[in-house]
């Protein structure tokens, strides 16, 4: 919501013990979110079959709708019959300050998913992406994903900041991909009190994401590979930009292709999404990813990802 006033001119100084405001909004907008719609919302797209796994209320409906219709399984979310589905809300004023909050909602019951049953329907799972969610809920799966010898990729995103020490070493141990920004690729370095050297130990790949200088993977007793950003039109919107690069890049290594070309799609869908306002508002063809890969990265690699676009 967009409140045309400040904040800072609701706000008395000696009544702050005491709050209780209320702004007259102008604008409203409502947008699909959450890190696993998002990044199946962008799988989609690429012509991949990504299976949701989650926890929403009795509102989901129409977004199950709009998921079904971009190219997502939803038959692996749990419907809560007690809490609505997680969301977040925010009130931005003409100084760009922000009041917010998040209601977790049905996203608690996530965490009493089973992953098996819902990869033996779906004739087995490639790759289980573990992307931020009820805490529980990313334990469990990634335990189970060892337990049960399913590749997966740690994503701990926003969720990093609230776990503890043992939960991040639980999470992270043993996963197929890791994936974080600068910030919390030392933040997991701090709170596991493992080394750089140590994760690369206990993850195949790791995959930190540096903004507007790309990014850089990493793989124990290799070089590095770094991957510059793709070219910007317009910056609009950042917010769902982490989660489309992830999408991309995992298209890209289902897909076969090398480490350097995935994070070179995942750039180029990043891209898609920042120069719109929303996570999922984006429309992403083969004519316009090509294009984007061209322009950022030469017609060379154009010519190793166009046959992976029909």
């Amino acid at each position: 919501m967009t409140f045309e006033g400040r904040f800072s001119e609701q706000l008395i100084a000696d009544q702050l013990e005491q709050v209780s405001l209320s702004f007259l909004v102008d604008e409203l907008e409502i947008r699909r979110g959450g890190c696993g719609p998002n990044i199946c919302f962008a799988m989609g797209a690429l012509g991949l079959r990504p299976h949701l796994v989650g926890a929403a209320g009795t509102d989901f409906d129409e977004y199950r709708a709009w998921l079904d219709r971009h190219g997502v399984d939803t038959s692996g979310v749990h419907i809560s019959e007690l809490r609505h589905t997680a969301r977040f809300v925010c009130t931005t004023d003409r100084d760009h300050n922000q009041i917010a909050s998040f209601y977790a909602g049905a996203m608690a019951e996530a965490r009493n998913i089973e992953l098996q049953p819902l990869a033996e329907r779906a004739g087995g799972f490639d790759l289980v992406l573990v992307s931020a969610n009820d805490p529980g809920a990313m334990i469990r799966h990634s335990d189970e994903c060892r337990d049960r010898d399913i590749a997966f990729a740690a994503d701990p995103s926003q969720q990093l900041a609230f776990m503890e020490g043992p939960d991040v070493r639980r999470l992270i141990e043993g996963a197929d991909y890791l994936f974080t920004n600068e910030y919390e690729k030392a933040l997991c370095e701090q709170k596991t009190g493992w080394s750089d050297d140590d994760i690369l130990s206990r993850v195949r790949i790791r995959v930190t994401t540096l903004g507007a200088k790309g990014v850089r993977i990493d793989r124990r007793g290799e070089p590095s590979i770094a991957v510059p950003a793709a070219v910007v039109t317009e910056k609009v919107d950042p917010t769902g930009v982490g989660d489309a690069f992830r999408a991309g890049f995992l298209a890209g290594v289902s897909w076969g292709l090398s480490l350097e070309h995935a994070a070179q799609v995942g750039n180029a869908v990043a891209v898609h999404c920042l120069e719109v306002n929303g996570p999922q508002e984006y429309e992403l063809t083969p004519a316009s990813l090509l294009d984007k890969i061209t322009a950022s990265y030469g017609e060379d690699s154009a010519r190793a990802i166009k046959p992976h676009l029909a």
